[in-house]
């Protein structure tokens, strides 16, 4: 079956998704299918999306080095699907000749990296690889030589200390004077989702959606015997029944009458049974056809008697969705991650949400690259990443809470901690697999 007929078949599997119980989440393709759609998606992007940035940013030779269990965070975006690491020394060349011509691929390599950059390393003519590659590097005679390095972003730092020394050695005086820092293109290439990525994203994002529903239902949770470290635990194992994986430990938190909290006891709280009447949280993600998920939702234990949660929390949780509905609308194309964080807190304001927002990029890193719109410690702007502007065709976590008195719990505070994955394109935000907008039952 060709790349294209793979995901055409996933597609089609998408549309039907809704039919599948929560007990079975679907589409998950085998380990060879995944392969060939990661393959298709990476050629795509190669041919189109590094161009693009390349000749945006004025940047003509764009090297990229990585060593074996120490890979430059981009370069393990470039590797086939069969490479799980770099090998050895692996360093990969982009030339682009002009704007007329195709952008030249090359591994300075004892073999070729897959099907996209050609081998241009025979140790039996050149053994030095350095050397080899300064003579690449001297007959296309750039005008700029990008590098990842990066002061405020640790996606597009990834030349080592002793991996820079050895190119600094190796290249002449005067191509050392022309290397720039390659920040733009790495985080770009890292930001950036092309539409075949965006068609399957939903259902990666429904995938998650019905793990955490399972997780935060009866099926799981047996009030007053179940732990949120059984939880937690379970849910670990489940990615692993359905050959996913996660790509950071889910945490479980409790909030219940009489017992308050700081934001970090949320994500630190030690064992604890969960009770009926608890208001309980997720935070969990997953990795899947190299693009990651990360959801927080919350769910309701009901006592008994009870057929909802409390109307006090069901208020609270509209809250939390107006939050997220003020965020997304200061969303724009070319404003800072710290200038949609103020307008969109300054609103919260002004309505009277106690707020707090802490949202990031996604896509093939969970904290992806790209422009922070806050963090939890500070609400006043990010510096560096804060400062970075939002670009279309990108996609972020909507990660956010407030904070809100409820009445059935003598006005005690609780936070509604809220988490969706969301796809900023032509001027406007959308879930990519649509938002919780009410409490889930544990019944």
């Amino acid at each position: 079956m060709t790349p294209t007929a793979v995901l055409a078949a996933l597609i089609l599997m998408l549309t039907c998704s809704t039919q599948i119980s929560l007990a079975e989440p679907g589409p998950i393709l085998p380990m060879r299918e995944r392969a060939r759609i990661v393959d298709s998606w990476l050629a795509q992007r190669l041919d189109r999306v590094v161009p693009a940035l390349m000749r945006e940013h004025d940047i003509e030779m764009w090297i990229i080095i990585g060593r074996e269990y120490d890979e430059d965070p981009v370069l393990e975006t470039m590797l086939p699907a069969t490479w799980l690491s770099a090998r050895r020394r692996t360093i990969l060349v982009f030339h682009d000749p002009g704007p007329d011509a195709e952008v030249e691929r090359l591994a300075v390599a004892r073999y070729s990296v897959g099907d996209h950059f050609r081998s241009a390393w025979d140790p039996e003519t050149q053994p030095d690889q350095w050397a080899r590659l300064a003579e690449i590097v001297t007959e296309r005679d750039p005008a700029s030589v990008g590098v990842n390095t990066s002061t405020t972003f640790a996606h597009a730092d990834g030349l080592s200390h002793t991996q820079k020394v050895a190119l600094l050695d190796a290249l002449p005086d005067h191509y050392r004077a022309r290397m720039v820092s390659a920040e733009p293109l790495a985080i770009g290439w890292l930001e950036r989702r092309i539409p075949e990525e965006m068609e399957v994203y939903a259902s990666i994002c429904r995938i998650a959606h019905e793990i955490m529903g399972e997780a935060l239902s009866e099926r799981v949770i047996q009030p007053g015997v179940t732990t949120t470290h059984d939880v937690e635990w379970w849910l670990r194992e489940r990615v692993r029944e359905l050959k996913l994986t996660a790509w950071f430990h889910p945490s479980i938190s409790l909030q219940r009458p009489e017992r308050e909290g700081d934001f970090l006891d949320y994500f630190t709280a030690g064992d604890d049974v969960i009770r009926r009447g608890d208001l309980v949280h997720l935070d969990f993600g997953i990795t899947y056809l190299r693009l990651n998920t990360d959801t927080q939702q919350m769910a309701y234990v009901l006592r008994p008697g009870e057929t909802e949660p409390p109307a006090g929390l069901q208020d609270a949780f509209r809250v939390g969705n107006r939050l997220q509905d003020i965020l997304t609308a200061h969303f724009g194309a070319g404003r800072t991650g710290n200038q949609v964080l103020l307008d969109a807190l300054n609103q919260a304001a002004d309505e009277g949400i106690d707020a707090m927002i802490y949202t990031h990029p996604i896509g093939y890193h969970g904290h992806g690259a790209g422009p922070a719109i806050g963090m939890w410690d500070k609400q006043g702007g990010v510096p560096g990443s804060g400062d970075y502007p939002l670009h279309d065709r990108t996609a972020y976590s909507i990660e956010l809470n407030a904070e809100v008195p409820v009445r059935e719990w003598n006005d005690q505070p609780v936070r509604i901690m809220l988490e969706e994955d969301a796809y900023f394109s032509d001027g406007t935000v959308r879930y990519i697999d649509g938002r919780q907008t009410e409490l889930l039952i544990v019944r």
